[in-house]
């Protein structure tokens, strides 16, 4: 006699070992056996196999659950019913679901409390799904890190990134193969957010080998997202040539196996920015904004805002950034404002270039804004306000980044045009400036001069009328 809790174990067996087509072997097998009741129950497990495969298994979850009602309709009430009907509306109809009734978030049924988990997250009740108690213990082993997956992206959702960092690598930990190496990269990619390049990067390191020599077409794609978050990495430890590499990889392996990205178009771009191929950025940034969704269009007008900035088009990187600015939920405004501002500076709208700047500055974008303000300063011959903006550049802009540099270099120039009355601290900008600067750049020359003079008029006792250094 076929029983339905018996064939449920040998399934999940299979599936624990990634052999899914063994697994709904065992299942269909039993139902051509079993007695109407039992292929009732079995209905509701094939389900929730069906579920693995995401949205694509929409058309036959919905099979398998009239199956279950038709073959048993006492069924509607139970829990694991409830909870993957629950799932399967979710996927339907998004955040404009019905939430799983009580009875399935709170079932004695580790199964139905799962699905109603996934249906919760589906339909963007993040906190609600966190809120649902389930060990990963409790469940099947191809479940257990999917349970934790869902639980990291509800917690990624919510702004919670340092537990969602956590989850994932716990996910990774319970899943073998391509799956472990899908859940590293996920955690890879909020390490990266963070702001953690190197960390990112030694996760990543852990998921390569995962991946086999010959990887199929979904494979393919895993690891194009592998070089994709790679080269972000290389790109924010200032390793651009590598990550150029990667880039280049990622978008070959998009090409082969699928489509080109919007993100891999994106990173491509950032990458030639730093290398200084500004027209083939260009090119990049205008592919990013050609396969851009609504919610990614303004992030790439922004890059190619800058991107025409860079290449001195004001007009057409104004153009693009107030297209920016009109998207209310576009998180980066202040910085925006401080790009519309260059381009009225260079524009020699200097009252308007101020206005923008100051209103930037006071948003939060410090370092781009004090740029603008430095500049508009400098046409003024305010040489000491300058100064103030130019030295907060400095404070806030990272370490050896264009900003920093720019800030020492302009730092440097105005202490040499005011003549010199700290020669220590004009040095100091200059010696800083001076070693993050090619030679062959106009920059590298006027520095050295700077240099030259300050160390002068520390020899001699400081600026005239100043006092000895110690």
């Amino acid at each position: 006699m076929i029983d339905a809790a018996t064939t449920w174990h040998q399934a999940t067996a299979a599936l624990a070992t990634g052999e899914y087509d063994s697994a709904f072997d065992v299942l269909e097998h039993a139902m051509n056996e079993a007695s109407k009741d039992v292929r009732a129950r079995l209905a509701l497990y094939l389900g929730s196999m069906h579920t693995l495969y995401g949205d694509a298994a929409t058309e036959p979850l919905g099979a398998a659950l009239q199956e279950a009602r038709t073959l048993n309709p006492a069924l509607r009430s139970d829990p694991l019913y409830q909870a993957l009907s629950a799932e399967l509306d979710a996927r339907t109809r998004g955040p404009d679901a019905a939430a799983p009734p009580p009875l399935a978030t709170g079932a004695a049924d580790p199964l139905a409390r799962y699905h109603a988990i996934c249906a919760l997250a589906l339909s963007e009740r993040q906190q609600e799904a966190l809120d649902v108690t389930l060990a990963s213990t409790e469940l099947p082993e191809h479940l257990r890190w999917r349970l934790r997956s869902w639980q990291a992206d509800a917690q990624e959702q919510l702004g919670h990134t340092q537990d969602a960092v956590l989850l994932y690598a716990e996910a990774a930990h319970l899943a073998q193969g391509v799956d472990r190496a899908t859940m590293l990269q996920e955690q890879a990619a909020l390490l990266i957010q963070q702001g953690q390049p190197e960390n990112a990067k030694t996760v990543l390191d852990q998921a390569r080998p995962l991946y086999p020599q010959r990887p199929g077409e979904d494979e393919a794609l895993g690891l194009a997202t592998w070089h994709y978050l790679r080269a972000q990495a290389l790109l924010n430890l200032n390793q651009p040539d590598a990550a150029f590499d990667m880039i280049r990889e990622a978008d070959r392996l998009e090409r082969e196996h699928g489509d080109p990205s919007y993100g891999v178009s994106l990173v491509r771009g950032q990458i030639l920015t730093q290398l200084g191929r500004q027209e083939e950025a260009l090119e990049a940034f205008a592919d990013a904004l050609k396969l851009a969704g609504d919610a990614d269009r303004p992030y790439a007008n922004h890059e190619l805002g800058v991107a025409l900035l860079d290449l001195d088009r004001p007009v057409e990187a104004r153009e693009k950034l107030e297209a920016v600015l009109n998207e209310p939920e576009y998180p980066y405004h202040p910085e925006v404002l401080a790009d519309i501002a260059e381009c009225d500076y260079r524009l020699g709208r200097l009252q308007e270039a101020q206005l923008e700047a100051e209103q930037a500055l006071a948003q939060g974008a410090v370092v781009p804004a004090s740029l603008v303000l430095g500049s508009v300063a400098m046409d003024y011959f305010q040489l000491d306000d300058a100064l103030e903006h130019y030295e907060r550049v400095i404070r806030e802009a990272a370490p050896d980044s264009r900003d920093w540099i720019t800030g020492h270099q302009m730092a440097a120039d105005v202490m040499a045009q005011q003549g010199f009355p700290n020669p220590a601290a004009a040095y100091a900008h200059a010696q800083q400036a001076l070693a993050s600067t090619p030679e062959s750049d106009d920059w590298h020359v006027t520095l050295q001069d700077h240099l030259r003079k300050a160390e002068a008029m520390m020899e001699q006792g400081g600026a005239p009328g100043g006092r000895m250094l110690n």
